[in-house]
């Protein structure tokens, strides 16, 4: 099918939406433009108290965290995450070599720019959409510098992503080195303390995080130049950042850099230089300079302070080799013994940023997959001769789909080429905002089978919805399983799992798999059931599988394809777990506007909708009656920007609807807007 191509179904509802336009009342606050200013919402940077002498340069604020305010702060409903941070459980080991409750990872990203970093994404598909969520303990949002802003606060839809995913995400504190203009003067506005002794900057933090919606702080002090005095300082502003911190559920990283003398000295290990900053903290990343055996004393170290070893983060330094990086393992990571410590990525977004410049979506998470899963692209059967050590083989992943049904996905990446609603495109710009993104499968990709395996893929050539769906792709000579997800979902009476596919060449039988015990050991494959799926052979089509004569909980569901005829392309759109009598149609938002004008530039802001809501989409209503999708968010405002009359139209209607779990839509709740 041409997902570009209208079907009867696009002209109804085109039909029908002209209809409605020619009926709806214009609301009162739509008879004019919007009084204040629109502008572009950016992620939000600070420095500490003083700013830079001089004038920033273009596209640049400067601003001072020490008078900021939840209440001045114009462009927070934007930046505030809206995804409270989901339980994650350890499913049985996709392999022998993946171990739980050893090393985690943390990884420090840097998303954009400092300024000009936009609070919910952008009309582009070349973005770092990280997915490998399950092997992350911990997300730093690296950035900051002398010129800008040395503070730097997450946008949203990173929080609201990881967030999905059980993953905490903290903002970051750069104390640059004074070759990069680090200015001292900026360390002693941090660590300032007023008349009873307390360390203000340090409640402004915290209140920073409380109000965006993140998890806590990375300290990283590297400007020299400090004595003793700045140094014992520097140790109660941690120790009190990370007691506030702890009050409202966030938490503090410190970075080995500053010594507990105040000057910078990276050590490599956690020693008596740097001891006390560690304790301070909940944890420290420890610089690139390691070698097996600081690394082995620190764990040691950290053993006889009553500390877990696992909360040193040994820093791997991948943003110029990527994948390529040459890494001593077995520092950290043993296959033969317990883990020394934990790993720190710094900068693996290399998988987007090594590309050329006409890298593609699909280029992106090829390289993605082989940075965190291997060189076999596949968790249950690693490849042990790689010399790239990958996170799959010696992390167990973790999942968040648990708890109450029901559960959804549409295998959203959080960018794409097109936006799809039920197969058929209604923007077919370029979009990223991972926000969007579903909770995705824990290990790409565990595919079982005696046969060839086939490539399995994110693919963004079409979708059911959003900007991307899973491709399977191959000869399938032999019934070949593909793992989805490691769940813990209760299964009722009338529990029923819902997939929507297509088959665009060769053909297949489709079985769904489901399993309701765990793997019998490490590696093992879930025991699976497999039940029938009625399908025909003609586009995308919705296929209600009932859960009969199962009972208990849901450890595991896939999909098993057998070729009737191949090879085999086939795309799967969705997949939900629900019990059948349950509602699921989500109320809609209230108080919908045009809350600033700037020509065809515009805010809008709602009250949101009572009850569960996985996100909100605002569309165009045009004169001919087609509705074009402009955007997608957890927040409850949205920037759009350069928007121009259509088709001689004196206003602009705009449509808004809340999002459930199961991709419902509730009714739309509409504005206009006079040009």
């Amino acid at each position: 099918m041409n997902p570009g191509r209208p079907t009867r179904r696009t002209v109804l509802l085109a039909a029908g939406t002209a209809a409605l336009l020619s009926q709806l009342p214009l609301p009162a606050y739509a008879a004019g433009q919007a009084a204040a200013t629109a502008t572009q919402p950016y992620a939000s940077y600070w420095y500490p108290d003083s700013v830079p002498s001089g004038t920033p340069g273009t596209g640049i604020t400067w601003r001072s965290l020490k008078t900021w305010t939840a209440a001045s702060d114009t462009d927070l409903a934007f930046n505030a995450a809206a995804v409270p941070l989901a339980a994650r459980f350890t499913p049985t080991p996709a392999n022998s070599t993946a171990r739980s409750g050893q090393a985690r990872i943390q990884s420090l990203v840097s998303f954009g720019p400092t300024s000009s970093n936009p609070s919910q994404g952008a009309a582009t598909a070349d973005y770092y959409a990280l997915t490998h969520w399950s092997y992350l303990d911990e997300l730093v949002f690296w950035g900051g510098s002398s010129g800008e802003g040395i503070i730097l606060a997450p946008n949203a839809p990173i929080v609201d992503a990881a967030h999905r995913h059980g993953v905490p995400v903290l903002g970051n504190i750069f104390l640059p080195p004074v070759a990069y203009g680090g200015q001292l003067q900026w360390t002693r506005d941090l660590v300032q303390k007023d008349a009873a002794g307390h360390y203000p900057l340090a409640a402004q933090l915290v209140a920073v995080a409380t109000a965006y919606g993140f998890d806590g702080w990375f300290v990283n002090a590297e400007t020299s130049g400090g004595n003793t005095a700045l140094g014992t300082d520097m140790q109660g502003f941690v120790s009190e950042l990370k007691s506030l911190a702890a009050a409202q559920g966030q938490r503090v990283t410190w970075y080995d850099a500053m010594t507990v003398n105040g000057t910078v000295s990276w050590q490599g290990a956690l020693n008596t230089s740097n001891q006390a900053f560690f304790q301070a903290a909940n944890d420290m990343f420890v610089d690139f300079r390691w070698s097996t055996s600081t690394l082995a004393a620190s764990g040691t170290t950290a053993d006889g302070l009553g500390r877990s070893r696992y909360e040193l983060w040994a820093g791997v330094d991948v943003e110029s080799n990527g994948s390529s990086t040459s890494v001593s393992w077995d520092a950290m990571v043993p296959t033969t013994k317990a883990h020394i410590t934990s790993i720190g990525f710094y900068r693996p977004e290399w998988t987007r940023n090594h590309l050329p410049a006409s890298r593609t979506p699909g280029d992106f998470h090829a390289a993605d997959d082989r940075f965190w899963t291997g060189r076999s692209l596949d968790p249950s059967t690693p490849d042990s001769t790689d010399p790239w050590r990958a996170p799959a083989v010696s992390v167990a992943d973790r999942s968040t789909v648990g708890g109450a049904l029901p559960f959804a996905s549409v295998f959203n990446t959080g960018h794409g080429l097109r936006w799809y609603e039920d197969g058929v495109v209604t923007s077919d710009a370029q979009w990223n905002h991972l926000g969007l993104q579903d909770r995705l499968p824990s290990r790409r990709w565990a595919v079982r089978t005696t046969g060839q395996r086939p490539t399995v893929t994110f693919d963004f050539a079409d979708a059911w919805r959003g900007g991307s769906s899973v491709l399977v792709s191959g000869a399938l000579d032999q019934p070949t399983t593909l793992d989805l997800y490691a769940t813990q979902l209760p299964i009722t009476d009338d529990t029923v799992v819902d997939l929507t596919f297509r088959t665009d060449s060769g053909s297949a039988n489709v079985e769904l798999a489901v399993a309701t015990a765990e793997p019998s050991t490490a590696g093992a494959t879930p025991p699976y059931t497999y039940l029938p799926v009625a399908a025909s052979d003609s586009g995308w089509q919705t296929v209600t599988v009932p859960l009969t004569g199962l009972s208990g909980t849901l450890h595991a569901i896939g999909v098993r394809l057998t070729a009737t005829a191949g090879p085999v392309n086939w795309r799967l759109g969705g997949l939900a777990v629900r019990d059948a009598e349950a509602s699921s149609t989500p109320a809609a938002p209230s108080n919908f506007l045009v809350s600033a004008a700037t020509g065809g530039n515009l805010r809008f802001a709602w009250d949101a909708a009572p009850g569960a809501v996985r996100h909100y989409t605002l569309h165009r209503l045009l004169p001919d009656g087609t509705r074009h999708f402009l955007g997608g968010t957890c927040q409850r405002a949205f920037y759009v920007g350069g928007l121009t009359a259509e088709q001689g139209e004196q206003q602009a209607w705009f449509e808004l609807r809340a999002t459930g779990e199961l991709y419902t839509a509730s009714v739309p709740v509409t504005v206009a807007y006079a040009w």
